[in-house]
């Protein structure tokens, strides 16, 4: 039979493996938005110079710019709903291992108990429950 803290321990495994996978996710939306910003850098600085570049008009290049906006902002949503997941799954974590980490003191002192109940033979929770004998020397 498992105990309470292995599997509260697997728990917190699984947590830091969803932790680490929103944490990607995000970095990944944040590389979207780099992206993103760098064409719209580009594609202000083609309208800027007049001049488009050669197969382009500047009515095509104001609607690409225009697109690249709509999606930054929309990725900029995006990886602020996951920024505020990871915050929560970070929080979670930490609770977690907390939790996990009292079940494991709780597994190694009863652990630590039984053993010493091996060694001296006697039940210590029997030996709390039994009267200690009367002292028959009275002086």
């Amino acid at each position: 039979m498992t105990s309470r803290a292995d599997k509260l321990g697997r728990m917190v495994s699984l947590v830091k493996l969803q932790l680490r996978l929103s944490e990607w996710q995000l970095a990944q939306l944040r590389q979207q938005e780099r992206s993103l910003q760098d064409e719209q850098e580009w594609l202000v600085g083609a309208l800027n110079d007049g001049k488009p570049p050669p197969g382009s008009s500047n009515e095509s290049i104001a609607r690409r710019l225009n697109r690249a906006s709509v999606g930054a902002r929309a990725v900029q949503a995006q990886a602020a709903q996951q920024l505020d997941q990871v915050r929560r799954e970070t929080r979670r974590m930490k609770q977690l291992e907390e939790v996990a980490k009292a079940a494991l003191a709780d597994k190694l002192r009863d652990a630590e108990k039984r053993s010493l109940e091996d060694m001296t033979g006697t039940s210590l929770t029997v030996q709390a429950w039994t009267p200690q004998p009367a002292n028959r020397n009275k002086t």
